[in-house]
């Protein structure tokens, strides 16, 4: 169990890690023991760190810290604060990807639930990390799934399962490398941190 201010600092923290991870492109490198004969290439993933952002605050701050960061950065981008990829304001809803960003939510509270329940061990971190992706992609496609129902969606001439792909199954292996990243991550602060 995390105490309340050590809660309020990891949803701060959070929150500014879920803004910055918005804009910040993440890589892969190449293999170390290839880095004297090529040099540190960078492979680009094709996503930001933004998941990442929400799974370690998951995973290092618990459950309450991890919804109210999100919260918050849903509460600012609504607002009209340009923390989303592709802008902001109250008519964000009608955005295609709005649902995943709706799905940080209830993804940040399954990774903390399950992230602090053992002690720190790989395995679990992983597991709550794989969890916690999972539900946000799962809440992104049953919002997609609705709002094209309802015709509220602004993405004309793209049809639901061209927008499926492009925010569920392309963006899917690289969140999946950054989950994997972010429970090693957490797996070695928690365990400097000790607890």
């Amino acid at each position: 169990m995390v105490a309340v201010p050590t809660e309020l600092l990891w949803a701060f923290i959070g929150l500014i890690l879920t803004i910055l991870g918005t804009f910040v492109g993440a890589s892969i490198t190449s293999p170390p023991w290839q880095w004297s004969q090529a040099g540190v290439q960078a492979y680009p993933l094709g996503v930001s760190f933004q998941i990442g952002a929400v799974l370690l605050v998951g995973c290092m701050g618990g459950r309450n810290a991890a919804v109210l960061s999100q919260i918050a950065y849903l509460g600012l981008g609504l607002a009209g604060f340009n923390v989303f990829t592709y802008g902001s304001g109250i008519n964000y809803f009608r955005e295609p990807s709005f649902g995943y960003l709706v799905g940080f939510i209830p993804g940040a509270w399954v990774c903390g639930s399950l992230a602090l329940r053992v002690l720190p061990q790989l395995e679990s971190l992983a597991f709550s990390c794989l969890c916690g992706l999972l539900t946000i992609h799962v809440t992104g496609l049953v919002y997609l799934i609705v709002a094209y129902a309802f015709s509220w969606v602004t993405a004309p001439g793209v049809l639901i399962f061209q927008a499926m792909y492009q925010y569920s199954i392309y963006p899917f292996p690289g969140q999946l490398a950054i989950a994997c990243a972010v429970a090693v991550l957490t797996y070695v602060l928690r365990r400097l941190m000790f607890y």
